[in-house]
């Protein structure tokens, strides 16, 4: 159970990075702002493949939203996955 614990602690933080880089440009942070930076450098390479797939609506990037949906996703799956096979 450890495991799914560490899963689970995992998927948070990052599922929090993806928030706060969503909602920090909103607050007008300078993007080169050392938080910022490690945020976009961490959250990019999920966010920019879905940015060719889920078009901006009215100038707004739910890129975040989909994101998270998919990482909830793939944290229960994978948490079934480990409770079957421990």
């Amino acid at each position: 159970m450890t495991l799914i614990r560490v899963l689970n602690a995992l998927f948070s933080v990052y599922s929090l990075a993806i928030v706060f880089r969503a909602l920090l440009p909103w607050l007008r942070i300078d993007p080169y702002h050392p938080v910022m930076r490690f945020l976009v450098q961490i959250t990019e390479p999920l966010l920019a493949p879905l940015r060719r797939l889920v078009p901006a609506v009215g100038g707004l990037d739910f890129t975040p939203m989909v994101e998270l949906i998919i990482l909830w996703a793939v944290e229960q799956f994978l948490r079934v996955l480990l409770t079957v096979l421990l």
